[in-house]
């Protein structure tokens, strides 16, 4: 589940910062609607993995 959750994380990632760099309408303030549904899943994606890390550290 781990190496999963990792690669998910890993591809999202690529996928926001693809995106970030071709549209014109996202910023870091504001986001369009593909940018904030990626960035909302980088976060969750995230925060799923650091937790997961954190579990296995302690």
């Amino acid at each position: 589940m781990a190496d999963d959750l990792y690669d998910r994380y890993m591809k999202t990632a690529a996928a926001h910062r693809a995106h970030g760099e071709t549209c014109t309408r996202c910023s870091p303030d504001a986001r369009c609607a593909v940018g904030r549904r990626l960035y909302e899943s980088l976060s969750r994606l995230q925060d799923a993995y650091l937790t997961k890390q954190k579990q296995r550290r302690g």
